[in-house]
C-alpha cells in the first residue's frame, strides 16, 4: 500500500563483545534519521532480557519515505560498519491495522 504508513522493527544481535560499538553506531543515525522527511518515529531500544539485542522501531509516512531513508549518507555509512558488529539481523515491515 504505497500511501499508507510503514512501521518497521529492525533487530540486531551484536557480535560477541561488540555491543557497545554497535550501540554507538546505531545511536549516531538516530538524529539524522528523525530529521528526514517522512520519518514519523525512529527509536532505538535494547532488549530487557538480552542486552546484546538492539532494535529500532520506525514509522515512515510512506514506503517511499523509507526507500529515500535507505539512500541517505548516514545509512550508507552505517552499512559499512555493521558487518563486523552484527551477528544476526531481522527486519519486520508492517502495515498498521488500526488508525
Amino acid at each position: 500500500m504505497p500511501d499508507e504508513p510503514l512501521a518497521m522493527v529492525v533487530e540486531f544481535r551484536a557480535a560477541p563483545g561488540r555491543v557497545d560499538e554497535l550501540k554507538a553506531a546505531l545511536l549516531a543515525i538516530v538524529g539524522p534519521s528523525r530529521a528526514e522527511d517522512g520519518c514519523l518515529r525512529y527509536d532505538l531500544h535494547v532488549d530487557r532480557e538480552d542486552p546484546d539485542v538492539l532494535a529500532f522501531y520506525e514509522v515512515w509516512a510512506t514506503p517511499e519515505a523509507h526507500a529515500a531513508h535507505d539512500r541517505t549518507p548516514h545509512i550508507e555509512h552505517v552499512r559499512t560498519v555493521l558487518p563486523g558488529l552484527v551477528a544476526e539481523r531481522r527486519v519486520l515491515r508492517m502495515t498498521p491495522i488500526e488508525p
